[in-house]
């Protein structure tokens, strides 16, 4: 019985750590999700102000 008690805490303690580092990874990988969005639409922004059209060969057309 004390075998199946010190199972069943140890158990409960990594399911408790595991779940605070699965939302600690889950955040982290939001943050990256939104900056490189961030980064992409900048570019994409920059490059488009700075076209002139299809005569500098810039465009996919």
């Amino acid at each position: 019985m004390p075998l199946l008690i010190a199972a069943g805490v140890l158990t409960g303690a990594g399911a408790a750590l595991a779940e605070n580092i699965l939302l600690a990874a889950s955040g982290v990988m939001v943050a990256a999700a939104a900056g490189m969005w961030w980064l992409h639409r900048r570019r994409s922004a920059r490059t488009a102000a700075g076209t002139g059209g299809c005569a500098d060969g810039t465009c996919a057309c």
